[in-house]
């Protein structure tokens, strides 16, 4: 085993992954073994194998501390999910679709376009796997549990509908039909698909929805979201409103922070206005998101004095705000990364 870690460590130091690095229990595709690749301060790269699958799709996993990014190819093409690590809480970032259909021009797994949707299936193993690495203790942190699941990854959940409610319910079903996750602890985003929100609303399982909005008027929403061309910035805030009143969850609103394109303080000023419209009874607040970057994108993270005025500006107006933590930068793995660096 000592030889298959330095090999293991030699490839992956090269930026070279072999096909198969080693073979662990050839007759159960979804078993790994875990080895440690190197370690420098507190920073420890893990890798769970490659492997074949029955069609010849390949299997790679790689983690890193507190942050894991994990690969798998269906039909040449990578789909990626994120585990996250907090103190006292682990996070799973999944994905529903292979690619994404919607365009946004700042977001690398948008350019990439659509290969397929993924089936029920495909999105709860992503979570079995780190549900399964946790328990192992093969996450650096000693053995967890999954706590929260977003469906943040790659893809539009809203338009993979069917397969990704299928999932959520698997996550939230009590054991041993499900993984009894508490719904509260879910998390569906969607950039604005009416219908899907109003159809969400119906499905009696209170998750929390977030609305990828990242621009309050629709001239600009039009450029960053294609399609606000179909639904408006009004439209999807008043679905948003629906949901929040028939569910009871509060909805959260997602906001990249983009350099001069959309952290001016007036718009700060026009998405408070526009929220606090439809209520003041705490259904919404804002996650504003340090853009990441991408390679040869255009697109950079605002001026942190911008961001910090933005901030000023929404809680001025009585909307609760956040600025999220970029974990997973550093391996491509944070908002809008996905699959970024295997592209290039």
């Amino acid at each position: 085993m000592g030889r298959v870690r330095k090999e293991c460590f030699q490839l992956l130091s090269s930026g070279c992954v072999p096909e198969t690095v080693a073979t662990v229990n050839e007759n159960h595709r979804r078993s790994f073994s875990v080895f440690v690749l190197s370690e420098r301060l507190d920073s420890v790269w893990y890798s769970l194998g490659t492997l074949q699958d029955g069609n010849g799709d390949r299997l790679q996993r790689i983690f890193k501390a507190q942050v894991a990014l994990f690969a798998q190819f269906l039909h040449g093409r990578q789909v990626e999910s994120v585990l996250m690590r907090y103190p006292g809480r682990t996070t799973m970032c999944v994905s529903s679709q292979a690619g994404c259909g919607m365009a946004c021009p700042f977001c690398a797994t948008g350019q990439g376009g659509l290969t397929r949707n993924m089936s029920t299936a495909e999105i709860v193993e992503q979570v079995v796997d780190g549900a399964r690495a946790l328990s192992r203790g093969e996450i650096p942190g000693g053995p967890g549990r999954v706590n929260n699941i977003v469906f943040m990854g790659m893809g539009e959940p809203m338009a993979n509908y069917k397969a990704v409610i299928g999932a959520v319910r698997r996550f939230t079903d009590p054991s041993p039909e499900g993984l009894g996750i508490s719904a509260r602890g879910v998390t569906v985003s969607t950039v604005g698909l009416v219908p899907r929100i109003n159809q969400l609303s119906t499905e009696g399982i209170p998750v929390t929805l977030a609305l990828s909005l990242h621009a309050p008027d629709d001239e600009l929403r039009d450029e960053l979201v294609p399609i606000n061309n179909r639904w408006k910035v009004d439209e999807v805030l008043d679905a948003a409103w629906g949901y929040a009143e028939k569910t009871k969850r509060r909805v959260s609103i997602e906001y990249a922070m983009i350099r001069d394109i959309n952290d001016h303080a007036w718009r700060a000023d026009l998405l408070a206005e526009k929220l606090r419209a439809r209520g003041d009874w705490g259904w919404v607040h804002v996650n504003l998101i340090p853009l990441n970057p991408t390679p040869g994108s255009k697109w950079t993270a605002s001026d942190p004095a911008d961001e910090r005025e933005f901030v000023r500006r929404l809680e001025a107006g009585g909307i609760p705000t956040t600025v999220r933590d970029t974990r997973g930068q550093e391996i491509d793995g944070a908002c809008g990364q996905l699959a970024a660096a295997n592209r290039d």
